[in-house]
C-alpha cells in the first residue's frame, strides 16, 4: 500500500511538472545572461576562502526553451505501471530567424551569436547543456535526483560521477560536475536561475574533492513570445519591468534558510538581480560525509512578479547524497505584507 501511493505521488508530481512548469510543452522565450566566476578563469589566483568574482558576459542570448513528453517502446512483459513508459525531454536551443515577429531583429541577434562563437563564448558551451536527466521519469520526482515541483516552482538537477560511468537510479556522488536549477513560473512569465558546480582540476584526484561555483545563468523567459516585445500593436511594458527591472528583492530575502555552522556560512553567497530577484546560494559545496557534520546546502530564489511575493528553497543533502532533495519549500506572502509578516527565527527549517 505504501509504495502504492509512492507511485501515485510519482506520477502526480510528473503529470503537475509537464502540464504547470512545462505547460504541456509549450515554448519559453527568453534572455539568458551568464555569469562566470573567477575559480575557472584562466590567470586568475584566488586566496583561500575568498569569495570568487563574478564576470558577467556582455552577450545576452536569446533561447528557446520547452519540455516535451515521449513514450519509450515497451518491453517483454509491459511496463510495470502507466507511467512508466513516458519521459520527459528537455529542449533548449539558440533563436533562430523564423522565432521573430518583428523585422530585421533576428539578424541582429544571430549575427551577435555567430561573433560570441568566434570568440569561445558562444552558445554551444551554455545552451543545451544538461540541468535535468536526459529523459525525466515520474522515478525521478522521489529526491534522490534532486528533481521536484511544488505550487508554480520547480527544480530539476543533473550530474556526473568523479569516478566510473552514470548509471539509471543511481544518484550516489562524489561528482566531477553537478548542476542544479530553479524556476518560478507566474501567468505567462518564468524566472529560471541555473548554478553549474565543477571539481578544480588540480582535485580530481582527491577522494572526495569540493565543487564550485564555475557559472550561473538567469533566465527571463515569457511564454510563446519574448519578453521585451517589440511591436507597436502589443508593448507589455509590466512584463519587462517584472523581468529586467531593478535588483534586488526589497528588504533582502523574505525568508532567510539556515546555512549551517560559521564556517559553512562563509561558503554562501548573496547576489540581487534584476527583475526583483534575489538569490543565495553555496560557491563551494564539500562532498566529505564528515564536513561541516554532515549539514546539507540550500540554494534560493525570491521573486515578486506581482502582488505575490515568491520564495522557493531548495534544501539538499550532504555528503555523498549532495545531489538528492531534502525539501523544496515554497513561500508565499502579500509582496505588500513582507515587512509586516518577515520571519524573524534567524534562519529555520519550515515546519513539516
Amino acid at each position: 500500500m505504501r509504495e502504492e501511493r509512492r507511485l501515485g505521488n510519482d506520477e502526480y508530481q510528473f503529470e503537475t511538472y509537464h502540464a504547470e512548469c512545462l505547460k504541456s510543452g509549450d515554448e519559453f522565450k527568453g534572455e539568458w545572461t551568464v555569469y562566470r566566476t573567477s575559480t575557472f578563469m584562466e590567470g586568475v589566483v584566488e586566496e583561500d576562502g575568498a569569495f570568487p568574482r563574478f564576470k558577467k558576459e556582455e552577450y545576452v542570448r536569446k533561447v528557446v526553451t520547452c519540455g516535451k513528453k515521449i513514450m519509450l517502446d515497451a518491453p517483454p512483459g509491459g511496463f510495470e505501471f502507466r507511467l512508466d513508459g513516458e519521459r520527459i525531454v528537455h529542449q533548449e536551443r539558440l533563436a533562430e530567424a523564423y522565432d521573430f515577429e518583428e523585422d530585421g531583429e533576428w539578424e541582429e541577434v544571430i549575427a551577435a551569436a555567430k561573433a560570441a562563437a568566434e570568440e569561445g563564448g558562444g552558445g554551444e558551451e551554455v545552451v543545451g547543456k544538461s540541468y535535468a536527466p536526459k529523459q525525466t521519469s515520474s522515478f525521478d520526482f522521489r529526491g534522490p535526483a534532486g528533481v521536484m515541483c511544488v505550487g508554480n516552482c520547480y527544480t530539476v538537477s543533473d550530474a556526473i560521477p568523479l569516478r566510473g560511468e552514470k548509471e539509471e537510479h543511481n544518484f550516489d556522488g562524489p561528482f566531477y560536475e553537478m548542476r542544479s536549477e530553479i524556476g518560478i513560473q507566474y501567468k505567462r512569465m518564468r524566472y529560471r536561475v541555473k548554478w553549474d558546480y565543477r571539481v578544480k582540476a588540480n582535485a580530481k584526484e582527491e577522494e572526495t574533492p569540493a565543487l564550485h561555483l564555475h557559472s550561473m545563468i538567469v533566465c527571463r523567459e515569457t511564454r510563446e513570445r519574448w519578453p521585451r516585445h517589440k511591436s507597436g500593436r502589443n508593448v507589455d511594458d509590466s512584463i519587462s519591468e517584472k523581468l529586467f527591472g531593478a535588483p534586488g528583492a526589497q528588504g533582502g530575502l523574505f525568508d532567510k534558510p539556515p546555512v549551517g555552522s560559521e564556517e559553512q556560512a562563509s561558503q554562501y553567497m548573496l547576489l540581487d538581480l534584476e527583475g526583483g530577484a534575489t538569490v543565495l546560494f553555496p560557491h563551494k559545496i564539500d562532498q566529505d560525509p564528515e564536513a561541516h557534520g554532515g549539514f546539507g546546502w540550500v540554494q534560493t530564489l525570491d521573486w515578486s512578479p506581482g502582488r505575490i511575493r515568491y520564495q522557493a528553497d531548495k534544501k539538499i543533502r550532504g555528503g555523498k547524497e549532495v545531489r538528492g532533495l531534502r525539501t523544496l519549500e515554497l513561500s508565499e506572502i502579500e509582496a505588500a505584507d513582507v515587512d509586516k509578516w518577515r520571519p524573524n527565527d534567524s534562519g529555520t527549517d519550515m515546519r513539516q
